[in-house]
């Protein structure tokens, strides 16, 4: 077997920025829209299985129906999974670096099957567990830009 002699690579480092802007979609701008405006949480049900899910989706995941209604889910939910970031990151919704420890998790709203990941307000393992009750904490109205983003965090309620 011949063996290749190891090679030194030569490179350079870039940063470079992309800045890029594209269509939300029909659905997602609807639903960005409706957060914005009234802050309220928008689904799209499945008319023939009768799946629910957020954001709005055009197809069924589940049997691949076309998703034409939409309804209201949440503000509260369910935290289903979480966990507590104690190493620092760029945010990718704002370029910072987010203050750490934080918390994460996946919040089922009310009203939807499947999970909505976003921030917690709590960042202490103790006081979390899963089926705890959240409820969504918006920005103020004037404050609100159509973005995910525009749900600061999750709050625990109680059981």
């Amino acid at each position: 077997m011949r063996r290749e002699k190891e090679k030194d690579y030569l490179y350079i480092t870039l940063h470079t920025e992309l800045p890029y802007r594209y269509s939300a979609g029909r659905y997602m701008s609807r639903f960005l829209t409706t957060l914005r405006d009234e802050a309220r949480i928008l689904a799209s049900r499945c008319t023939h299985c009768g799946t629910v899910l957020v954001p709005p989706r055009v197809v069924c995941g589940n049997c691949f129906a076309e998703m034409e209604e939409f309804v209201e889910v949440g503000p509260r939910g369910t935290l289903k999974t979480f966990s507590v970031i104690n190493f620092p990151f760029i945010d990718p919704f704002t370029g910072v670096q987010r203050p750490v420890p934080y918390g994460y998790a996946i919040v089922q709203l009310d009203g939807c099957d499947n999970g909505l990941p976003h921030f917690l307000d709590e960042i202490d393992v103790h006081k979390l567990r899963i089926g705890l009750r959240v409820e969504a904490v918006f920005k103020p109205q004037d404050e609100r830009e159509g973005a995910m983003t525009d749900i600061l965090h999750f709050r625990v309620i109680g059981d």
